[in-house]
């Protein structure tokens, strides 16, 4: 029975998770044709856009990759069901207070929400600030619950050196720690830190909410902290993706398991210090920050690009050169969804570079790499598992020619939303803006080739939700004997 509850409520994750994504997919396109001049949205409109096209992408495709790691866990471990529904609860009713902040209170900071502007008159209701920071708690408190649960678990389980794999690192290991287990625990690490910055900012937030003036935030501290909460969340979404391809993608291609080596456990480990330096790359322009951790953040870009990406993309190569395999619409996500994601991190790479980055530097290069590991990337993986979650017991699938040409679509779609990007950033175009100066005139013309090309994007999207959700719905309706133990 705790099998079925298990179904049931990834299910209802997959379901509300595909729903949101359409409707931020929605709120990106209108974005991009109103810097196309296609459509005239009031600067106030676009803005309050921007904040929960931001928040709630980076909050579904965090909670996607938590609930195929919860699922998958269940191999190894028997996870919490409480904790899991509670985190399901605690997202819906932040994410209802968030669009509520952003829609009726006009709360339009950014996703970032970088202090002092939610102080500031920008057009927000006066109650917007405090409700954004209590949906933000809200959602904190269900993410760190349930981090915190899965945590758990692997340690009654592993002790901390087998979680880590650190037995690896000799010739000879008396035990067997398996990648998603490794994988899974160096990035709870992390989700848990990240969210640890999280409470600290909201709490500093309201300390000076409440004080009337009598106490100032440090502003430097502030960025800091919010970007090494944005900064790490987004990576760390990615890593649950990876986890998940490393547990099922050799079975689903008919090739062994993958297993820890040394270079995996070491990669890993080395990971986990990189992504939680990486984020001063985005502080580089804050001069008043010690240039040491300016350093810091350079080569924390650089190295924490490297070991996992390669690790993986190796054993990826490894796992389809020159043999026959079995492909699937879920290998296939999974296969793309790893090109994506390298060239995100070489987008990523390439902005982080100082010397780089002062060209670069809020131009829009920055969501052209994070809409490239994300929309190419973290989305095809997610896509990837709520396939082979919902179609397991499938004895036989096969793809469709229907199926192929979506994939072909998706590609194209995809990479023509990106090019518009990419050519801005390297042309200079500004990001952020809700309309473009006239000098600036190739913005227009690349909003509108994005704002096209993301429409078709969405339909293959569309598609996948059918597919998907209609699956879904039979999950939570099919009793026991259906569904499977």
């Amino acid at each position: 029975m705790e099998s079925l509850k298990l179904k049931k409520i990834t299910a209802l994750w997959v379901i509300t998770i595909l729903v949101l994504f359409l409707a931020a997919i929605v709120l990106g396109i209108l974005m991009r044709l109103n810097q196309a001049e296609v459509i005239n949205q009031e600067p106030l409109t676009f803005y309050t856009n921007m904040t929960t096209h931001g928040l709630t992408m980076i909050g579904i495709w965090f909670v996607a990759g938590m609930a195929a790691v919860n699922y998958l866990l269940q191999r190894y471990v028997k996870t919490s069901y409480t904790a899991n529904l509670f985190a399901f609860i605690l997202t819906v009713l932040g994410v209802v207070l968030l669009w509520l902040c952003t829609y009726l209170g006009k709360f339009n900071t950014g996703w970032t929400f970088l202090y002092p502007l939610p102080f500031k008159d920008l057009g927000a209701a006066p109650w917007a600030t405090p409700l954004f920071l209590v949906a933000l708690t809200i959602l904190g408190l269900g993410w760190l619950v349930w981090s915190v649960s899965m945590m758990a678990k692997i340690l009654q389980r592993y002790t901390l050196a087998q979680a880590f794999a650190w037995q690896h690192l000799s010739k000879q290991p008396k035990s067997e720690t398996p990648p998603f287990i490794l994988i899974t625990m160096i990035t709870l690490v992390g989700v848990i830190a990240a969210l640890i910055a999280a409470v600290i900012v909201i709490v500093l937030f309201f300390a000076e909410y409440f004080s009337k003036g009598s106490f100032v935030n440090d502003a430097l501290l502030m960025k800091n902290l919010i970007y090494f909460f944005g900064h790490t969340i987004a990576n760390e979404m990615l890593y649950l993706g990876v986890a998940v391809i490393y547990e099922i993608f050799g079975e689903l291609s008919g090739r062994p398991k993958w297993k820890t080596t040394w270079y995996v456990s070491l990669a890993w480990n080395s990971a986990l210090i990189f992504i939680l330096t990486a984020f001063f790359h985005h502080l580089y322009m804050d001069f008043v920050q010690p240039e040491g951790l300016q350093i810091i953040g350079q080569l924390a870009s650089y190295l924490a690009s490297l070991p996992s990406v390669a690790v993986t993309v190796f054993s990826i190569i490894v796992a389809i050169y020159g043999v026959r395999i079995q492909w699937s619409i879920t290998n296939c996500l999974f296969f793309l969804g790893v090109i994506g994601w390298v060239i995100g991190g070489l987008g990523a790479v390439i902005d982080a570079t100082i010397s780089n980055n002062i060209v670069l530097h809020n131009t829009l290069w920055v969501p052209a790499h994070f809409h490239t590991y994300n929309a190419m990337g973290n989305v095809l993986f997610s896509l990837g598992f709520f396939y082979w979650f919902t179609t397991q017991h499938v004895s036989k699938l096969v793809i469709s020619k229907l199926t192929k040409f979506a994939l072909i679509v998706l590609i194209i779609s995809g990479i023509g939303f990106l090019m518009a990007f990419y050519i801005g950033g390297a042309d200079s175009i500004p990001r952020r803006y809700s309309t473009y100066p006239e000098a600036l005139t190739t913005g227009p013309a690349l909003a509108r080739m994005g704002a096209y090309f993301a429409c078709l994007y969405l339909l293959v999207i569309l598609m996948f939700f059918y597919n998907i959700a209609k699956r879904c719905f039979a999950i939570l309706s099919a009793p026991s004997s259906s569904v499977g133990a």
